[in-house]
């Protein structure tokens, strides 16, 4: 051993840590055995943050039931300060995918905190007789209690912080509602032309079902804020002084800001990862319709000569390396293959859940990894569809108020007056001769009267139909 290094030792040997590190041998361990993802635990922060929030509730609350002595609750209290900060997310080296049912990610929080506290009581990195990562830091705790209380804080905070992104989102398909509230342009059903409507109803739709997801997610984020702290190993609680629970998860939802609650019955909460399969199931939902305006986006500036060619999306790059003058939809591309990998984390997070046996689920890292990493990727896929492509897209409104006008789809509206049998037979006319529908109504049959043709194909009708029979 060097100045430069130290050993630390488990039951299973000892091994040489850098002094420079705050982690110890657990957390080596860790990353030697376990190298899946390449992506570590200090990819994200709110992660650790939630450690430092409920490594500190436990001190305070060990502290309340006289576990702890008030010098070794100051130095956890101030090294989880510390790591609330973020000043020691790089300690945090272990891939995010592990097995040990997140003790790794337990540990590791453990042993930094630890060693941050040693400092701060004047000692030396590694010298746990003064204080211990799993005798004090982790004092009336398991992983199974604390990794997944840490999650479901982190959790919370991120779907704060794509609940955010969604509604950012809906404003800008609402702005887009009301600018194009005048556009007239032709509805389809099953990609054929049905009756008419504005592209302003149409981006209002959007901006209506991106809406009822805000409100979904922020029903699953209630299901987040049940915590298990208090159950230790399995859920009785075994090496937890009495009353520690409740004064644990008071502390927590004190020192995080966030709403947590005692699961009522800790043996169930312990294995239980129902709330984390309706958070995947509802995070699917949004991708799934996402996606769904993605693609009504590309279809609906598709051309621009021959195709629909309602809208124009932002020209963001050239899109093609052989075909001059290509222009791609690229960020409603982006933001589809996005929401295929949320839906295909969905199956992810929906197998591992299954897959819990008896009173653990040690499949936890994985759902923690696919909803970190959904979240995530979806949060940026919104913001780079609202403000690189919504909030420019303009219309073609004089060729939208053409198609509708060429249309035969209008004819629908002389079902009233005219019946269905009749108005079907000047569709089939006008599509096998290419007459307009008004050539075959008032030009040639003289079914109706100009003005009477007027009344039903004013704009206004158009956008807000009335019944009109005679």
């Amino acid at each position: 051993m060097s100045n430069q290094t130290r050993f630390e030792h488990d039951f299973l040997g000892e091994k040489e840590i850098p002094n420079s590190a705050y982690y110890g041998i657990q957390t080596l361990r860790a990353k030697e055995n376990f190298d899946i993802t390449g992506i570590p635990i200090s990819s994200e922060p709110l992660f650790i943050q939630a450690f430092g929030y409920v490594k500190k509730a436990a001190a305070l609350a060990n502290y309340d039931c006289g576990v702890l002595s008030k010098e070794i609750t100051d130095a956890i209290v101030f090294a989880c300060d510390e790591l609330i900060t973020g000043k020691y997310n790089h300690e945090f080296i272990s891939d995010l995918i592990q097995g040990g049912a997140g003790t790794s990610c337990n540990m590791n929080a453990n042993e930094v905190i630890a060693n941050i506290g040693l400092e701060y009581l004047g000692k030396p990195k590694g010298q746990y007789d003064d204080l211990h990562p799993n005798n004090h830091v982790n004092c009336s705790q398991s992983t199974n209690d604390a990794y997944p209380t840490a999650f479901r804080l982190a959790l919370y905070l991120k779907i704060e912080t794509f609940v955010q992104a969604l509604t950012h989102l809906q404003q800008a398909f609402a702005a887009k509602g009301k600018e194009f509230a005048q556009v007239l342009k032709m509805g389809r059903t099953q990609l054929q032309d049905a009756v008419p409507m504005t592209l302003g109803q149409e981006f209002h739709a959007f901006a209506t079902t991106i809406g009822e997801d805000v409100l979904r997610m922020k029903e699953a984020q209630l299901l987040i804020t049940e915590v298990n702290m208090g159950a230790t190993a399995i859920g009785t609680g075994v090496n937890a002084p009495q009353g520690y629970a409740q004064k644990c998860v008071a502390h927590l939802a004190t020192v995080s800001g966030i709403p947590v609650t005692l699961a009522a019955d800790l043996i169930e909460a312990t294995y239980d990862t129902g709330a984390y399969v309706q958070l995947s199931g509802t995070m699917k939902r949004v991708a799934v319709k996402l996606s769904k305006i993605c693609n009504d986006l590309r279809l609906l500036s598709s051309g621009p000569r021959c195709g629909l060619n309602e809208i124009n999306l932002p020209p963001m790059q050239p899109g093609s390396s052989i075909m001059p003058g290509k222009v791609n939809p690229v960020i409603p591309e982006a933001v589809n293959q996005t929401c295929f990998y949320v839906i295909g984390s969905d199956l992810t997070i929906t197998l591992a859940a299954e897959a819990g046996q008896l009173q653990l689920n040690v499949m936890e890292p994985v759902i923690g990894f696919s909803l970190f990493t959904s979240l995530q990727y979806l949060t940026k896929a919104i913001h780079m569809l609202a403000d690189k492509c919504v909030v420019g897209i303009t219309a073609n409104a004089s060729h939208t108020a053409e198609m509708v006008m060429h249309s035969i789809g209008i004819v629908t509206q002389l079902n009233p007056i005219l019946g269905y049998e009749k108005s079907a037979a000047i569709a089939k006319e006008a599509l096998k001769t290419g007459k307009s529908v008004h050539q075959i109504v008032v030009t040639e049959n003289q079914y109706i009267t100009q003005e009477k043709w007027d009344e039903i194909y004013s704009i206004e009708n158009l956008i807000n139909p009335k019944f009109i029979n005679q």
